[in-house]
């Protein structure tokens, strides 16, 4: 059997998408009969039927369902690598970070970066699931915590953070030189899920009582007077590291690590 040529996925997906030929060709801006001809060619080529079909119903098979699945990984598995040829070496870098202190992280770097290849070359995508964006294409590359799925990507450490709590300045822990992370676990204002804002507003939130929220201490600068971070005993350090495609060969990714390796 001959490769599979992208039309011809093309094709089935729009079958199985209309369940109807004439839907499927208006869509393809084909005629239904080299359609019905394209389909049933793939299905000799696979030894399998796709499609059951009567004078008023078509369906997909147990086997239709099945490659309809790996069919549609392999269209946008496609899409991206075309969307990342195109990006290679050139436009923006785009870096996932989650919002607040990620990009605080890299802020020299990405300073050191734009003052190279000039304004508007960097743009972060603030979002909570970085290695998603990544991964999709969505982002070049991103800022994740050691924990994380990393399968797939290259990875270069950034620095260790430590885990801090932020409290109210008036809360009996920010009297603390340190809390015990059990401790957290008694007060109500405590959440091990933060809320999907930046953190300039969890800062807003934990300063009007509402939150405790645990975080990594390079967000201290960010505090204000109104909130104390506290060092959090019996959690591990974290991490953060820069992750990227393990087959890319982005020269911009390459720069971008370079300048985050110490002096």
């Amino acid at each position: 059997m001959g490769r599979i040529e992208v039309r011809e996925l093309e094709y089935f997906l729009a079958v199985a998408d209309e369940l109807h030929f004439a839907r499927a060709a208006e869509r393809l801006g084909i005629a239904p009969p080299p359609l019905s001809r394209a389909i049933a060619q793939l299905e000799r080529r696979l030894g399998t039927t796709l499609f059951d079909r009567t004078s008023r119903r078509v369906e997909l098979t147990a086997a239709g369902r099945a490659f309809r699945t790996e069919a549609r990984a392999t269209l946008s598995s496609l899409d991206r690598a075309v969307t990342r040829a195109q990006q290679v070496g050139c436009g923006v870098l785009r870096i996932a970070t989650p919002p607040g202190a990620g990009s605080g992280l890299l802020r020299e770097v990405v300073r050191d970066y734009i003052a190279h290849h000039g304004r508007d070359t960097v743009e972060f995508v603030f979002t909570r699931e970085q290695t998603a964006a990544v991964r999709e294409g969505r982002a070049d590359v991103a800022l994740v915590c050691s924990a994380e799925e990393l399968t797939g990507l290259d990875t270069h450490h950034v620095t260790t953070e430590r885990p801090v709590a932020l409290v109210a300045a008036d809360h009996p822990f920010a009297e603390q030189d340190a809390v015990p992370a059990s401790a957290l676990l008694h007060d109500p204002a405590y959440t091990a899920d933060l809320p999907a804002l930046g953190l300039d507003a969890l800062v807003d939130l934990v300063a009007t009582g509402q939150l405790i929220a645990v975080v990594g201490d390079s967000a201290v600068d960010r505090t204000g007077e109104h909130v104390v971070a506290v060092p959090v005993t019996g959690l591990p350090v974290i991490d953060v590291l820069l992750a990227w495609p393990a087959d890319s060969h982005d020269p911009r990714i390459a720069h971008l690590v370079g300048l985050s390796e110490p002096a």
